[in-house]
């Protein structure tokens, strides 16, 4: 039976409201530069989002904002659509060209139908979760939308079955799901992108790797970023240990951990403060300086407070979302803080400081702080660092010569850049 006038009207309408609103969203994302070609302008003003998250208004689902699609028993996502500016850096970055072969981990079925517009019918996408019902949810929106060609798998997105990788291996694989170690490099073409949601030390970033001769090597600014986090073997909880019953907690996010039984005693002594002299405004962001402390200083760890056990003894008390960095030695912690140091209307500036505890406790207090003077100096206008992920079956010949992390399938080896004129 043929929809009546008024049905038709209505379907009409709807899509023409929805269209408004893609291409509403796609200007911001333009004027935001967060899409910066026409090929991935063309597929956000093409894909409809809102058919990706049905459980959505239309108007949130065009919103540049994360829409949730599925959760646990506690009420934590395990699936979204991830927000567009993110998305759109991301493809920016994987630098998709028409008939490249795709693989992306974590489905949802919204960006493998960018990315297969972007790499057109000579290419191919494949995309992969996990959760069953998750792909089969991603399979019938691709379907409903037209997106028959892309190949929704479920599979665990750290173990890609072999079958799945084209000959001489996919040109690019974008991961959509927090990850905190990297096992795709056997999957991608020599000259291959890697876009990838890594967790070092407790921060998420998103960066671009090209595989070269092996190796992964990042080779684009890095984006702070969140993601739901990888399960089954990809899935990673950093070692805890818990101090003063469950007050002082200490997280090895990256790396083993030392013995802290001493520790409990070290907070019961004196405080011991340094100041940096180096200051940052309430709206600048310092995730790279708390990636150069982890990378440079001894056995790195996060320290976070149980609020319902605070009694004070660390204060100023991180906050609950962004632990503290520390380095532990000789039975002894230093912490990076900070605190106001001037107020001018809207604009505070704060001033870092680092605390020591324990009986070498100001010596590690100094050296955390003149760390952070380093990086002002030498570091904090140049960037992010260039990152090599090197599979553990080549670093044999491969010593690392400066800060490295080991993961499970690699090891990061860092090269911080210099301001002109300063020293590594």
């Amino acid at each position: 039976m043929a929809p009546s006038p008024s049905s038709a009207s209505a379907t009409a309408q709807s899509a023409d409201a929805a269209a408004s609103l893609r291409n509403a969203l796609t200007d911001k994302l333009v004027a935001a530069q967060w899409i910066r070609t026409p090929g991935i302008e063309a597929a956000f003003r093409r894909v409809p989002r809102h058919a990706f998250a049905p459980e959505a208004d239309p108007v949130l689902a065009y919103a540049d904002d994360v829409v949730g699609t599925r959760y646990n028993a506690d009420g934590r996502a395990t699936s979204s659509v991830s927000a567009p500016w993110l998305q759109a850096d991301m493809l920016e970055v994987a630098r998709l060209q028409p008939g490249h072969n795709v693989l992306e981990i974590g489905s949802g079925g919204y960006n493998a139908a960018l990315a297969a517009e972007l790499v057109g019918h000579h290419g191919s996408v494949t995309t992969v979760d996990i959760d069953p019902a998750i792909t089969t949810r991603a399979r019938r929106f691709l379907d409903e939308t037209g997106y028959h060609h892309v190949r929704v798998v479920t599979a665990d997105g750290a173990h890609i079955p072999r079958t799945l990788r084209p000959v001489g291996g996919f040109d690019a694989v974008i991961v959509t799901v927090e990850t905190w170690d990297l096992p795709w490099t056997d999957l991608i073409a020599d000259g291959g992108r890697l876009v990838v949601p890594l967790r070092i030390h407790g921060l998420v970033w998103s960066i671009a790797f090209t595989k070269c001769d092996g190796l992964l090597v990042s080779d684009t600014p890095w984006t702070v970023c969140g993601f739901v986090p990888m399960r089954g073997t990809g899935a990673h909880t950093a070692p805890l240990v818990q101090l003063r019953g469950g007050e002082i907690n200490i997280r090895f996010e990256d790396g083993s951990p030392i013995n802290t039984q001493a520790l409990t005693a070290a907070f019961d002594g004196p405080k011991h403060q340094v100041r940096t002299g180096v200051t940052v405004g309430n709206q600048e962001p310092f995730d790279r300086l708390q990636l150069y402390l982890a990378t440079t200083l001894p056995h790195a760890a996060r320290l976070s407070i149980d609020p319902d056990r605070d009694t004070g003894i660390i204060s100023p008390r991180p906050r609950t979302t962004w632990p503290a960095i520390v380095t532990l030695q000789d039975h002894s912690l230093a912490r990076l803080a900070w605190e106001k140091a001037a107020e001018d209307g809207d604009s505070t500036t704060h001033e870092f400081i680092t605390h020591g505890y324990g009986p070498t406790g100001s010596q590690l207090a100094r050296l955390m702080a003149e760390q952070v003077q380093h990086f002002d100096r030498h570091h904090r206008a140049a960037g992010y660092p260039r990152l090599c992920a090197v599979p553990h079956a080549r670093t044999a010949g491969r010593q690392p010569h400066g800060p490295h992390i080991e993961k499970r399938h690699v090891r990061l080896d860092f090269t911080w850049p210099t301001v002109p004129g300063g020293t590594a």
